[in-house]
């Protein structure tokens, strides 16, 4: 029972891992968004400027390539973000289900046991009840 005990132990402590893992990589997708947003206002805001200047902006053209390449690159980082969170998904859902396959035999094993001690319990009840009947059986004068 204490292996048991242990091996569910060790199994949520595993889960709890993953599950921190997948937080991390939450956090790490959301503030990649974050930035490829900013980037984009960035991009909005300077090309508003350069139309309120009227004047052609020889720097413009290298910000705009220079963002566009950070987008890009910023995109591919998401998309490898949520690739290794669907991995981390689905690695939840297996520790997930070990730790249940753990607690459900340990429940078995617990129901068992307990269904043994009532068992035991209710043979030696039932043995005392024969041997009090036995004796009083025995002290009756008709018997």
């Amino acid at each position: 029972m204490a292996k048991l005990t242990g091996l569910i132990r060790l199994s949520r402590w595993r889960l709890d891992e993953k599950r921190r893992a997948l937080a991390e990589l939450e956090a790490l997708a959301a503030h990649l968004h974050r930035q490829r947003t900013d980037l984009q206002e960035d991009l909005r805001r300077e090309q508003g400027f350069a139309d309120a200047q009227g004047a052609p902006q020889p720097s413009l053209g290298a910000f705009i390539q220079a963002t566009l390449s950070r987008q890009a690159h910023l995109t591919q980082s998401i998309a490898e973000v949520e690739q290794r969170m669907t991995i981390a998904r689905d690695e939840i859902a297996d520790a997930f289900r070990e730790v249940k396959r753990y607690e459900l035999v340990e429940a078995d094993r617990r129901a068992r046991a307990g269904a043994e001690a009532k068992r035991r319990e209710t043979e030696a009840l039932d043995e005392v009840g024969a041997v009090r009947f036995q004796r009083a059986r025995a002290a009756s004068p008709a018997g």
